[in-house]
């Protein structure tokens, strides 16, 4: 009995050295914003100043304060996880981070919202 042919080995992606670099500086980039945005989070508490002559919902206040605190740290995780993934599998990675900067810088509007929609007339 013959064997058959061996089918030749899939011929691994080469690696990007450029890539590697960028999405790594890109990621350490993503980390300083997260910590930014996060701080910034923390200013949302002040949406409760006029709450002395209003009627607040200091409990979406709150939750505005705390999605804008740890969401940029979610987007963060997500963001590292995504782009090793990618860098493993040796697909363009950079412009993970880039796309994780935005949501990043989103999620502090979000937190935002939700806070504003607890002080009534903002």
């Amino acid at each position: 009995m013959t064997q058959p042919p061996a089918l030749p080995s899939p011929a691994k992606r080469p690696l990007r050295t450029w890539d590697l670099v960028l999405t790594i500086i890109l990621l350490v980039l993503a980390g300083v914003l997260a910590a930014i945005m996060s701080f910034f989070g923390f200013f949302l508490a002040m949406a409760s100043d006029p709450c002395g002559v209003r009627d607040c919902s200091f409990d979406l206040i709150t939750t505005g304060m705390f999605v804008a605190v740890g969401l940029p740290w979610l987007f963060l995780i997500i963001t590292a996880v995504v782009s090793i993934v990618l860098l493993i599998k040796r697909r363009l990675a950079f412009w993970v981070p880039l796309v994780g900067g935005v949501l990043i810088i989103a999620s502090w509007f979000i937190g935002a919202f939700i806070a504003a929609a607890g002080v009534p007339g903002s």
